[in-house]
């Protein structure tokens, strides 16, 4: 997975930097590499992901009660 921003002759490397900023979290890169860092058993997973469904469920049946 690569990303490209091409840079035009007069724009500022710092807009350049942004734009690649943005592309670069839009991909989920960092997503990506974060958790392929390390071998999560299956069982783990499934448990963390039914942790975090529930932990939204929580939030958003306190925001539905406003």
């Amino acid at each position: 997975m690569s990303i490209m921003v091409t840079v035009n002759k007069d724009e500022p490397f710092e807009k350049a930097l942004r734009r690649f900023k943005k592309k670069y979290e839009k991909a989920g890169v960092l997503r990506d590499v974060k958790k392929k860092s390390f071998y999560l058993k299956p069982t783990e997973d499934r448990r963390l992901r039914r942790e975090k469904a529930q932990k939204q469920a929580r939030r958003n049946a306190k925001m539905s009660r406003y």
